[in-house]
């Protein structure tokens, strides 16, 4: 049996929820696990899914509403221990600042690139691979 990997994606918008999906297929890079989607359309919903453990990677979109990616990606890095690497979706290049401010782990901008997509997701894998071993 394969190693597989949780990704949890945060948006309101069930086509941006696609997107991601469709981006990142069931293995981001030959040398990632295989990945299996949590999706989730609200904040409380990934506080709740948080709280269960077992999620390897956020994806949050921050032009969700009513509460963008941002506003919950610092929240999560304040009150969730052991925090997952938090990949940001962005509506455009001059929000990297708030990426920042939020404490993301990696963004990019929608919509979703699959390239650029699929790179930002296995780097986050990886890099949860290296501290977890």
């Amino acid at each position: 049996m394969q190693p597989t990997a949780t990704v949890l994606v945060y948006s309101d918008d069930s086509n941006t929820r696609e997107q991601v999906r469709l981006a990142s297929g069931r293995r981001p890079a030959p040398d990632v696990p295989l990945v299996e989607f949590l999706e989730c359309a609200t904040p409380e919903a990934v506080l709740r899914e948080l709280g269960k453990g077992g999620i390897d990677v956020c994806v949050l979109d921050g032009e969700a509403v009513p509460m963008g990616g941002m506003g919950v990606c610092r929240q999560i890095k304040d009150e969730v221990f052991n925090c997952p690497p938090v990949l940001l979706l962005m509506g455009r290049p001059q929000d990297a600042w708030l990426a920042t401010w939020s404490r993301a782990d990696a963004a990019v901008t929608l919509p979703v690139d699959p390239v650029e997509f699929a790179a930002a997701l296995a780097g986050l894998l990886r890099q949860k691979r290296l501290l977890s071993a």
